[in-house]
């Protein structure tokens, strides 16, 4: 960012208040509502007819890279990460969840990075000035080259991950909503680069994969703390420190940003520089779809920190980490063992905190 942009920013008038500003975005978006008297299928359809611009050939290399992408994983998997579990004498269980978060890792870490590097090291202020991201929109406009790349990278690889979630992931207790979460993505990616919503797509992408690094490091921590038949304290330490900063960037990139920087664009900015700009309905329902999602999981979140407190739980794991089968039985253990110590109690045991705990293995 160079001089001229620094000053600017520094000259634009203070943002409202977070309350305000979604009171704002939202009032915008419910009056647009009330005004558009001949919303239905068939402006739907001229709408995309007459804006949306997508070529075979990107369409092609979509689908290609897709494919490229869950063919690296495996071959990965494979050759990389199941390997290096094994050298490092991660137990069986954990060790056939590795491959999986060491991929998320590395591609988030990735791509992360990217989106880091177009908003702070380049000419785009999105960031900063996220009401920008509608200035001069002109349906078929072309794409600058280092977005479209950054779009060709994310559109493939969450088509990829609605595959990789079906037939290769861990199936979880909330996989249902991660295959959403998938569905919603790829739709929003695909659909804002064919309208030419690049810009605030970035920003969108931008705030979303932090937090997907710090969750599968997070992860790999704790599958690695118990390694070669010895606790490693270092990787036990780590895992408690990111279960922490993870939370509160959840909160932070998910939660306020978000909805201060995204969706008050594309809410209320986005009628300021174009008050008919297409598919504006369509594309907020999907954002505020996608900011449910990030609320369902932060309710995990805390759930998962209100068990540590109350000690139902003694070390810190990922709260979704465990598959539907895998969960069935920890509950059925606990379960079991409440029956055998039934007697116990009734001689004048107690249990900390009125709770079974638990060890997680």
């Amino acid at each position: 960012m160079d001089e001229k942009q620094r000053t600017h920013i520094l000259q634009l008038p203070p943002s409202p208040g977070y309350y305000e500003l979604m009171l704002q975005s939202g009032e915008r978006f419910l009056s647009t509502l009330q005004e558009c008297k001949d919303c239905g299928w068939q402006l739907s359809l001229s709408t995309l007819q007459a804006h949306a611009r997508v070529t075979w050939i990107e369409l092609l290399c979509l689908v290609l890279c897709a494919v490229a992408w869950t063919g690296i994983r495996r071959a990965a998997a494979t050759w990389i990460f199941q390997p290096f579990a094994e050298w490092c004498h991660v137990q069986p269980k954990e060790a056939e969840k590795v491959p999986e978060s060491a991929w998320k890792l590395l591609f988030y870490s990735v791509s992360w990075s990217y989106s880091l590097y177009l908003l702070f090291s380049t000419e785009y202020t999105f960031f900063h000035e996220p009401a920008t991201s509608f200035h001069g929109w002109k349906a078929g406009v072309e794409v600058p080259i280092d977005i479209a790349i950054a779009y060709l990278i994310q559109g493939s690889f969450y088509a990829h991950s609605i595959y990789a979630t079906l037939y290769m992931d861990s199936w979880r207790k909330d996989s249902v909503v991660m295959m959403l979460h998938h569905l919603v993505t790829f739709t929003l990616i695909t659909f804002s680069y064919a309208f030419r919503y690049h810009n605030i797509g970035i920003l969108v992408l931008f705030l979303h994969d932090f937090n997907d690094i710090q969750l599968e490091f997070t992860k790999l921590n704790v599958y690695f703390k118990t390694r070669g038949g010895k606790y490693h304290r270092v990787n036990d330490i780590i895992s408690d420190i990111g279960c922490v900063t993870f939370g509160v960037s959840w909160f932070w990139f998910r939660l306020y940003w978000f909805p201060q920087k995204v969706l008050y664009a594309t809410c209320y900015s986005s009628l300021e520089s174009n008050p008919n700009i297409p598919f504006y309905f369509f594309f907020n329902i999907l954002l505020f779809a996608l900011t449910l999602m990030n609320i369902y999981w932060f309710l995990y979140i805390v759930m998962f920190v209100g068990k540590v407190l109350t000690g139902r739980v003694q070390e810190v794991n990922d709260v979704r980490e465990y598959d539907v089968a895998e969960d069935h039985k920890v509950y059925s253990s606990a379960a079991n063992r409440t029956h055998r110590h039934k007697d116990g109690l009734s001689n004048g045991q107690s249990l900390s905190n009125g709770f079974l705990k638990k060890k997680q293995k």
